[in-house]
């Protein structure tokens, strides 16, 4: 109870551990909640869990859960699942994709990811795992860090192509981005192109939680 009420103050570091994938990952008491960090930004919960909400909630909460099948690319410390399942109490499938193995036995250990019914994780590179998918989903949820950084296989037209051949008629694609440079803006502008007007909607949401920008992408039916 005492390190809750410092948490208010200072954030408490309960736990700092190495990954050869995400480098360093920390468990940390901030605000009286446990957030899962890297070195350089929020993994899950805090300010992430926040922006994947809102996209979330651009799409409709009830529409989401009529869903039967959502895929998370890129699981973490699970928040957005556990969005889903506590906020939403989304019924349905969820399939995440993580490649970091330690991040999971973390999740598992301090925010308890294995115990949710409805939720299997794979570990497995989501470039390599798309391309071998069979299932159709319909919301697919793309969030993908090394640390700060994205890697650029994601904004490549391969991968867009690939996360479409999984995708349900009327599905749609949250896509969760950094745009902090000039460069950024440029390559998430290029990214748009992706996805051809007479076959996808596009929404755009910009600086949420400052630096985060989002891409709701939905397939015509």
């Amino acid at each position: 109870m005492l390190k809750k009420l410092l948490s208010y103050i200072v954030p408490i570091r309960l736990y700092k551990s190495e990954s050869k994938i995400s480098k360093t990952i920390e468990i940390t008491l901030y605000n009286g909640e446990l957030v899962l960090d890297s070195q350089n930004t929020n993994y899950s919960y805090g300010s992430l869990q926040r922006v994947l909400r809102y996209g979330l909630k651009q799409i409709g909460f009830d529409a989401i859960k009529e869903m039967s099948h959502i895929l998370v690319l890129g699981v973490a410390g699970g928040s957005v699942v556990k969005t889903l399942v506590n906020d939403l109490k989304y019924e349905g499938t969820i399939r995440g994709v993580e490649i970091d193995s330690s991040i999971i036995e973390i999740a598992n250990s301090y925010f308890n990811l294995d115990k949710i019914q409805n939720f299997e994780v794979v570990i497995a590179d989501a470039e390599q795992f798309l391309k071998q998918e069979t299932r159709k989903y319909d919301l697919i949820i793309v969030d993908i860090f090394q640390d700060k950084e994205m890697p650029s296989f994601l904004f490549k037209e391969e991968f867009s192509q690939d996360l479409v051949s999984v995708l349900k008629n009327n599905g749609r694609i949250l896509f969760n981005t950094m745009n902090i440079s000039k460069e950024d803006e440029g390559r998430n502008q290029k990214y748009k192109l992706n996805y051809p007007q007479d076959k996808f909607e596009i929404f755009v949401h910009s600086g949420i939680e400052e630096y985060n920008e989002l891409f709701i992408i939905k397939r015509k039916g």
